[in-house]
């Protein structure tokens, strides 16, 4: 039976808990709704990310725990298994499939999943590093069958270091919203402060350089000079001590509170009255996308890249310059006395569907089925 429907694997390594994780996940469980034979193979495997991962998903945890040493597994799974296709998510695992497939002479449609932009990701690099990692880039691109962006920012940035065809490139919008995302928002308030009159602003993600909350504080102290508010920046990471410190500093400890990560996002975001992304590079944010799809106002930089396609160059809501904590600050207040109507924030981020985005992946992945 399992020879007559579509074969899929799905192989990513996986990190930590963040967007791609998330991301991938949702697509496993929507593809798991097809009448296809679908594999997860996985990379240093953590089991909260199979939370919800239906039982008709068989989970492969290779032995090695890095992309390089995985190539002869990969190998022998190519051999053995044979699948139709394979979508890989992130740069590293994506040259380790194709070398693998290379050797094991495979015909496996490979399809990589690249959702951040990689000039971006690569500008605090050695000199050597970044010559190392661009020639890997160049060499073994062109071995893809196609390359899935998460946005048109992504894209080109990845047209320009791999010199990979821009046409053969596809942009699919990720897998944001989803029904289980929608139910966890009507969860009970997580803390008073979304249950008082006065507003809140929300940030979250990894506290590391990418995410920039220095500035984000340091708009917020600027904005809480002019109007009684507060903030809360969801997430956990290196630079905790840091920010606490600089929320000393500013002395808004009883205005700024960093309660680490949360399982359920949703549930603070639903009651924020704004949320910032205060980023210095993303690839298509993923929490900006689920603000707007609970109808939250939004604010960010304008950095590369998903922001300025996300918020549609400053209709759906503002685009601030990397770094700039006045023109932030500006830009919170502006949004916070006059928000955007709640139709138009949920309507711009209408394809970010789970079910939308897996369609366009197995076309990508020249898997032909239709949902049970």
């Amino acid at each position: 039976m399992d020879t007559l429907r579509p074969h899929l694997a799905v192989f990513i390594s996986l990190s930590g808990a963040g967007g791609v994780e998330r991301m991938v996940m949702n697509l496993v469980r929507e593809f798991s709704r097809y009448p296809i034979k679908l594999d997860l193979l996985t990379l240093k495997a953590n089991s909260e990310h199979f939370a919800d991962i239906p039982s008709t998903v068989r989970i492969i945890q290779l032995k090695s725990n890095s992309s390089v040493t995985c190539i002869p597994e990969l190998k022998r799974y190519f051999q053995q298994e044979q699948p139709d296709a394979m979508l890989v998510a992130k740069d590293r695992a994506g040259r380790a499939a194709l070398k693998a497939r290379k050797r094991a002479s495979s015909s496996t449609r490979i399809a990589i999943r690249l959702g951040t932009n990689l000039s971006s990701a690569l500008t605090k690099r050695s000199v050597l590093n970044r010559w190392y990692r661009l020639r890997r880039i160049q060499k073994t691109y062109p071995l893809a069958d196609t390359i899935i962006a998460v946005s048109n920012g992504v894209a080109n940035d990845t047209h320009t270091l791999s010199h990979y065809p821009l046409e053969k490139i596809q942009v699919i919008r990720n897998p944001v919203i989803t029904a289980q995302m929608r139910e966890q928002a009507k969860e009970s308030v997580p803390h008073e402060w979304l249950n008082d009159e006065i507003p809140v602003v929300m940030g979250a993600g990894r506290f590391t350089d990418q995410k920039d909350f220095d500035t984000l504080i340091n708009a917020f102290g600027k904005l809480s000079e002019n109007r009684n508010a507060r903030l809360i920046i969801l997430g956990e990471g290196k630079l905790r001590p840091e920010l606490e410190a600089l929320i000393d500093e500013l002395q808004l400890h009883d205005q700024v509170i960093l309660p680490g990560f949360q399982s359920n996002l949703y549930a603070w975001l639903a009651h924020a009255d704004l949320f910032v992304l205060s980023s210095r590079w993303e690839g298509s944010p993923n929490v900006l996308t689920e603000a707007l799809a609970l109808g939250i106002p939004s604010v960010s930089t304008r950095c590369p890249s998903g922001p300025d396609e996300i918020l549609q160059n400053g209709k759906v809501g503002p685009l601030v310059e990397i770094g700039d904590v006045n023109a932030l600050a500006t830009a919170m207040q502006t949004t916070l006395e006059a928000p955007p109507e709640k139709q138009l924030l949920q309507a711009a981020v209408a394809e970010y569907t789970a079910a939308v985005s897996a369609q366009r992946y197995l076309k990508a992945l020249n898997i032909d089925a239709t949902p049970d």
